[in-house]
């Protein structure tokens, strides 16, 4: 956590960004996920109890939203940088590096307050609040939130739990310390549903979704005894399922409970410029104390957690696992 401006720390000095401020932009990383869409909701809300003028942006590219999430209320959303944007505090949630939100525009704010959890953060704003330690985004907010007064009505109390339970993966990750937990009663003490969020969440899945795991699982490769275990999903695996990118969600965690893996890889060819050669995300995940996945994928310009990380990438399928056998090497 950064101290600048004296004595002041990084939570110090975005209480009083949130207090003396009027107007604000919130935004956070490409393709959302639980964390992003949670915190952006939360924060929206705690704004509007605030009084103040505050938008949430989302890419028009982002929408469909991924359908486990497309419950969540996002109040006051637009899909266009507003235009006094230079005259607004733009708020970017849950978002490691600032190239990883390619609205050119929300750079241009007044000043910018950059909160989150990941510990490769690259503080780029005005005030970095970057809390390593937190569970998740939303555990932020929920800090933030007591200090400045504002209970957790139902709607924040839900949008604080999906990023909480998303990214704790259902806490059962390493990063669920005391205080998420903590976090968990009091949000249940506001009011959420706990089962009829869980159910949004996994249950009621799309036939594609299903059919799309099932092509995952069947293309699983193990590389050096079993340490690497990598699937891969195609452009006609998509096609063939009728199944939208947000349907691999998940299936890299299947891939991290086999035994004796170290490091669990998801490549997907993403749907975007169907005619060229095909552009690749990698999703990771590690099992072994030994591996920071977060280093691998910072070797190719993105980022994450120990734990958890990926990267986009214009390499060949047996180029990605060259370079990933090669990095695991490097950490074991």
């Amino acid at each position: 956590m950064s101290v600048r401006n004296g004595a002041k720390t990084s939570r110090e000095q975005v209480l009083d960004a949130l207090r003396d401020g009027e107007r604000f932009v919130l935004t956070t990383h490409e393709r959302p996920d639980g964390d992003a869409l949670g915190s952006l909701a939360a924060m929206q809300m705690v704004l509007d109890d605030l009084g103040k003028d505050a938008v949430s942006y989302l890419s028009a590219d982002e929408f469909p939203l991924p359908y486990e999430y497309r419950f969540l209320a996002l109040p006051r959303l637009v899909t266009e940088a507003p235009a006094d944007v230079a005259e607004r505090t733009v708020i970017f949630l849950d978002c490691g590096n600032v190239d990883r939100n390619p609205a050119e525009a929300l750079k241009r704010g007044s000043s910018i307050l950059n909160l989150d959890h990941h510990h490769d953060n690259t503080r780029f704003g005005t005030v970095d609040h970057v809390v390593p330690e937190a569970s998740c985004t939303a555990e932020i907010i929920w800090d933030l939130m007591a200090a400045l007064g504002v209970p957790p009505t139902q709607p924040v109390a839900e949008a604080l739990y999906v990023g909480l339970v998303t990214d704790t993966g259902r806490f059962m990750y390493e990063n669920t310390g005391p205080r998420a937990h903590v976090m968990a009663a009091e949000l249940i003490d506001a009011g959420i549903d706990v089962h009829a969020i869980y159910r949004r969440l996994y249950e009621g899945i799309p036939q594609g979704k299903l059919e799309l795991l099932a092509r995952g699982l069947a293309s699983v490769e193990r590389f050096d005894g079993g340490l690497l275990t990598v699937t891969q999903l195609t452009r006609a695996d998509y096609l063939g399922t009728g199944a939208d990118e947000s349907y691999s969600e998940g299936v890299v965690d299947h891939l991290r409970s086999v035994e004796g893996t170290a490091v669990a890889g998801l490549v997907r060819e993403l749907l975007a410029n169907a005619e060229a050669a095909p552009r690749r995300k990698i999703s990771l995940r590690a099992t072994d104390d030994r591996v920071d996945v977060s280093l691998i994928a910072r070797a190719q310009g993105g980022g994450g957690h120990r734990r958890a990380a990926g990267f986009s990438s214009d390499m060949t399928y047996p180029e990605l696992i060259a370079f990933l056998r090669a990095q695991l090497a490097q950490q074991l």
